[in-house]
């Protein structure tokens, strides 16, 4: 039964491939609810099931069958062009890889996804620069992403994750380039813009550590989920269900 309160409902969620003469479950049967605000991990080792379902969530891949209901809205149900102009709408990501152009400086890098919504250029460069100032970088606003860190190019993704106001966040391995020390930073700062933007954040890795930094964790097993970590923020206590 879905939470009434809940911003992403997911019922009895199936992905299975034929492979020759059989069939394998990459999810098999998955059934959760996530929060408004709320920043979720999703943890799992190759070949777990963790990178189909948050595709699924993010209406890049379809379901064989179940239920992805996003903010009232049933996405398995909907068309390619609807799907994109969901995304569009509704969503922001930030990629392992950075995903950052090589040609275009960092205040640029962070206005793209603007100029699809066809506001005005002057319009976005100034809230591209406000984001910017939001992940501490509003002093690399004109740099190239080959004269920035990993750290930085990072920050400008999370930056441009946002500038559209996505009610939810997806985060594919975002620190999977970036060193231990960076990695600690980047995290603590996903922390405390889902807190001050009221963001959903759904985060998939294949490290217990970083998933820590979730409200929730939720592992996947063989297409399953096989345990769920609630993490209260009062003293840090762990439930498990």
């Amino acid at each position: 039964m879905q939470d009434s309160s809940s911003i992403i409902h997911v019922e009895n969620l199936y992905k299975i491939y034929e492979v020759g003469e059989n069939h394998v479950f990459a999810l098999n049967g998955i059934s959760f609810d996530v929060q408004k605000g709320e920043f979720c991990s999703i943890v799992g080792t190759s070949g777990s099931g963790k990178s189909t379902l948050l595709n699924m969530l993010a209406g890049l891949e379809s379901p064989t069958r179940g239920v992805i209901e996003i903010a009232g809205k049933r996405i398995e149900q909907l068309s390619e062009n609807q799907l994109v102009q969901y995304r569009r709408e509704n969503v922001g990501f930030i990629f392992q890889s950075f995903n950052l152009l090589a040609s275009m400086t960092a205040e640029e890098n962070v206005a793209l996804p603007l100029r699809f919504r066809r506001i005005p250029k002057p319009v976005r460069l100034q809230r591209a620069r406000m984001m910017l100032k939001a992940v501490g970088l509003e002093q690399h606003a004109d740099h190239l992403p080959s004269q920035m860190s990993g750290g930085q190019q990072q920050r400008v993704g999370i930056a441009r994750a946002l500038i559209v106001n996505p009610d939810i966040i997806f985060a594919d391995e975002p620190t999977g380039n970036l060193d231990s020390n960076t990695t600690a930073e980047i995290m603590s700062m996903m922390q405390r813009i889902v807190r001050k933007y009221s963001k959903t954040l759904i985060m998939v890795t294949h490290d217990n550590e970083i998933a820590g930094f979730a409200d929730r964790i939720f592992h996947i097993k063989d297409g399953k989920i096989s345990l769920i970590e609630e993490r209260r923020k009062e003293g840090g206590k762990i439930e498990e269900s």
